[in-house]
């Protein structure tokens, strides 16, 4: 199996006005953007009147090397989201109303493909492969990931904050 490290899990809310398909493809973009992978596992929505519910999960993720691979776990949660018609500089445009949650999970995966873990002595090998041989690489790695979560969430804030203040 491979060795699995959560690094960072980042939260960011919006309650209030915003584009909510704009929002969705702006940080599909940035992902593609970065090179990763991107595969929606899950997308819920549950209509009430006016209202909209919505799940949705993503999982993103890009290969380093044949021994690391880094994954991202993106979750919307979207509550009484409902269309609202805005007035921006002067023209009428439809946006969204509600509030959204969007949950960042930033994961380093060694070995991935879980060629080390054939036998115990293998398992040895690669704890001290980890240990010994390449600690700076595995550091420079978690760095990556945690980079890219706190970017990614102070890009998703910087987006809603300037479509909120329009």
């Amino acid at each position: 199996m491979a060795d699995r490290d959560q690094i960072l899990k980042e939260k960011v809310e919006h309650s209030g006005v915003l584009d909510f398909p704009a929002l969705y493809s702006f940080i599909h973009s940035w992902f593609k953007e970065e090179g990763y992978g991107v595969i929606e596992e899950k997308y819920s929505e549950k209509v009430g009147g006016n209202t909209r519910d919505i799940d949705i999960e993503w999982k993103a993720s890009k290969t380093f090397s044949d021994y690391f691979k880094v994954e991202y776990k993106i979750k919307y949660e979207v509550k009484d989201l409902s269309d609202v018609e805005v007035e921006i500089d002067g023209t009428r445009k439809k946006m969204n109303k509600g509030k959204i949650s969007i949950d960042i999970t930033g994961a380093l995966i060694k070995d991935p493909e879980s060629k080390w873990d054939s036998t115990p002595y293998y398992r040895f090998l690669r704890d001290v492969y980890n240990k010994y041989v390449i600690p700076s690489r595995v550091q420079s790695m978690r760095n990556k990931v945690q980079s890219d979560v706190v970017t990614i969430k102070e890009k998703i804030k910087s987006y809603l904050d300037l479509i909120g203040r329009r």
